[in-house]
């Protein structure tokens, strides 16, 4: 299974848009492109392998796997990328700005649900990254 999220980069954030077999899943919220610094900046485009984790804070969700310089990089809800992600990405279902949107869990659950039944297939899904 691959999921395709292509970005658009702007100065204050990153917003994107996430497909699946060409159809629209939602928008992705990130920070900005800064040189792949930790904590504040989004990751560097790419192929991800996606593994599921567990969290008390998050529950169920998603990480990403052997991204360059970068750990702990997950896919969990968030509306606001500057002050609720220090690298990671955030499903929202619309956007409301750059950086920021709205109703973060429950598009969230909606891909947690998509890839958890393809997690339960033995598939490998992978996240495609670009511009």
């Amino acid at each position: 299974m691959n999921l395709l999220l292509h970005r658009t980069y702007l100065k204050e954030g990153t917003n994107g848009v996430l497909f699946y077999k060409g159809a629209f899943l939602g928008f992705i919220i990130e920070l900005p492109w800064l040189e792949n610094k930790r904590s504040i900046s989004c990751i560097p485009e790419g192929v991800y392998e996606l593994k599921p984790r567990f969290s008390e804070k998050f529950k169920h969700h998603l990480l990403l796997k052997n991204v360059p310089g970068r750990n702990l990089i997950l896919i969990h809800p968030a509306n606001d990328a500057k002050k609720e992600l220090r690298g990671c990405l955030a499903p929202v279902s619309s956007l409301t700005g750059i950086g920021k949107g709205l109703s973060s869990k429950l598009i969230f659950q909606k891909i947690v649900s998509l890839c958890h039944q393809a997690f339960e297939r033995k598939e490998t899904i992978t996240l495609t990254i670009k511009s």
